[in-house]
């Protein structure tokens, strides 16, 4: 007899089911059983779910098994070499189901793959040095008036990440619009086969993760890695503007539609101008114009808006409801987010990650919004950059004495760097102060009036966040 487990409205799960998707070996239990979902959380899963005991950075998910039991859960996928025949005996007494895997993480991602095949949906897969995040909020509210609509959860771009979106589906959903991040060769094209996307985009390609991609060439390949797991018809989306991202189109199996403010790029930005805190621009594709109004004063925006009009234009969304969509779009917390503090200061929250030319780029907004007041840059360090680290904290250094910010704060351990490349690009040594977070902070609660600018950016791991908090801890926010 067949029992489900839970009441979900997730595609529910058999032991046929994880068996054929994984490859996985039946230690013990019922073939029959049917499972409400699958979890890797012993904190969240209920008692119907299926639990996966991945290896994680900070834990092994084999450690919980007994606290998930207690809860409950019949069912769990295991490493084969962190289990033995005694555990599998005990949990054989208790009728419970049993699948050893020799990589319970890719398994993770082979459940994730079938269960993206179980239903009819269409998959946009982006990914990008830059704008991932933005991209994916954008484009969501492109298709959310037309297509039910499954999309990345927050930084869920990952090998553990992904999946769990995937697993997420239902049968009412349409279209998934996935992020896929990477920082090592091969990620992007793991992932690729995980969702095996119908569309794929590629923003832009610039310096992140240089630690494990040594080079713009690797990142870019890195980066094609996506065009190779295309499903058979599958079209891809191009950067027209990025030379980087534009040669890959020889590599696309498929259509290739290109965006950007280029005038060969099919879907095209023209009369683009600055409006309070915001931009419009003319959005061009095919036959049809409209203006757009965007929510956001970052001109690199508008690279990340073409490419989600892009898609809705390969989805058939008519011209008016791609604008409708890019004009509802709100920016994300720690990504171009403006806050105006009750003593009139307006932040700049762009603290959720960094790299080069993402610094350069909100740093050249900084010296296009900071009209009236003074304008601030806090930099933090930018990650993960390899033996380029110092020059290229130079190179941003040298940028912000370019775009002229009343006062550069720096934090972290290549602040001396990103000073040394301000004053080598001519800036006052005065203006640029390095410190803690704490005394920057301080600092700026002093400094900070009516109608001044702060931008505030770093890497995730710098927690840049932390200013943020105190100048709205401090004065409150409108």
């Amino acid at each position: 007899m067949i029992t489900v487990m839970d009441n979900s409205n997730r595609i529910p799960w058999t032991t046929s089911d994880i068996l054929e998707a994984t490859g996985g070996v039946l230690q013990t239990g019922p073939g029959d059983c049917v499972f409400s979902g699958i979890s890797i959380d012993s904190r969240t899963i209920g008692p119907g779910d299926f639990f996966v005991a991945i290896i994680g950075d900070a834990h092994d998910g084999h450690n919980f098994i007994a606290g998930v039991l207690k809860k409950g859960v019949r069912g769990i996928l295991v490493g084969e070499e962190n289990t033995g025949a005694s555990t599998f005996e005990e949990l054989a007494s208790g009728g419970h189901v049993v699948i050893s895997v020799a990589d319970t993480t890719r398994a993770l991602g082979d459940l994730a793959s079938y269960n993206r095949c179980r239903t009819p949906l269409s998959v946009i897969a982006l990914t990008g040095s830059n704008g991932k995040t933005s991209t994916r909020s954008m484009l969501t509210c492109v298709t959310a008036n037309r297509y039910e609509t499954l999309a990345t959860a927050g930084n869920f771009n990952n090998a553990i990440g992904l999946p769990l979106t995937l697993l997420r589906l239902e049968e009412k959903h349409e279209l998934a619009v996935l992020e896929l991040g990477m920082n090592r060769p091969g990620e992007i094209r793991r992932l690729a086969e995980i969702c095996r996307p119908d569309i794929g985009m590629i923003i832009n390609v610039a310096p992140a993760h240089l630690e494990g991609l040594g080079s713009i060439e690797g990142i870019k390949r890195a980066k094609g890695e996506l065009l190779e797991k295309l499903n058979p018809g599958g079209r891809a989306i191009l950067n027209a503007d990025d030379p980087n991202v534009r040669a890959l189109a020889e590599d696309a199996p498929g259509e290739v539609l290109l965006f950007g403010i280029s005038d060969d790029a099919a879907i095209h930005a023209s009369r683009i101008r600055e409006q309070g805190n915001g931009l419009s621009f003319l959005l061009e594709t095919p036959g049809e114009t409209a203006e757009v109004m965007l929510d956001t004063p970052g001109r690199f925006m508008i690279s990340n808006a073409l490419a989600a009009a892009a898609a809705g234009y390969l989805l058939e969304i008519p011209l008016p409801e791609i604008k409708a969509g890019l004009e509802r779009f709100k920016p994300v917390s720690g990504r171009m987010h403006i806050r105006e503090l009750s003593n009139g200061t307006r932040i700049i929250d762009d603290t959720y990650n960094a790299n080069p030319e993402s610094v350069k780029a909100v740093l050249d907004t900084l010296q296009q919004i900071e009209k009236q007041g003074r304008g601030a840059a806090v930099l933090g360090d930018m990650l993960e950059l390899g033996e380029q680290s110092a020059a290229l904290h130079r190179e941003v250094g040298r940028h912000a004495a370019l775009t002229g910010p009343d006062r550069l704060y720096l934090t972290g351990d290549f602040a001396l760097d990103m000073a040394q490349g301000a004053r080598n690009g001519g800036m006052d040594t005065k203006r640029v102060i390095s410190g803690s977070k704490q005394k920057i902070a301080e600092d700026l609660i002093a400094w900070a009036g009516p109608q001044d600018w702060i931008l505030v950016k770093g890497s995730r791991g710098m927690h840049m966040e932390h200013i943020v908090q105190e100048l709205v801890n401090t004065f409150g926010q409108r």
